[in-house]
């Protein structure tokens, strides 16, 4: 299994994590959930310093190549600040009352009340 953490410092852009939260309702979290290899994907976002990016699991190395959905990076106007890739050493799952992780996070509380 592979992980890949990008985000980017949207200071240079005129996408904000506002902006950014209605690409994930209208486009991103569709399309992404369609994707052959993924495991899970997950938006992350820094209010107080303006970043804004994603972390990836992937099965594997071949299943993270591309052709991928639609990227941030055409909106934000330039690639990643930060991206990096590693090797899944161990996984676990605590014990939690979520059934499911499908839906959740800020840019989609407002769409699912």
């Amino acid at each position: 299994m592979r992980v890949m953490v990008a985000w980017w410092d949207l200071t240079e852009s005129d996408q904000t994590v506002e902006s950014l939260r209605s690409f994930l309702r209208d486009e991103a979290v569709d399309a992404w959930s369609a994707q052959r290899g993924l495991v899970l994907k997950f938006w992350i976002a820094d209010d107080e310093h303006n970043r804004w990016g994603a972390v990836l699991l992937w099965e594997s190395a071949e299943a993270a190549a591309p052709p991928h959905p639609g990227s941030a990076a055409e909106l934000i106007g330039y690639p990643p600040t930060h991206r990096t890739w590693f090797d899944i050493e161990a996984t676990v799952e605590g014990r939690h009352g979520t059934p499911s992780l499908l839906g959740l996070g800020r840019a989609l509380e407002a769409h699912n009340r």
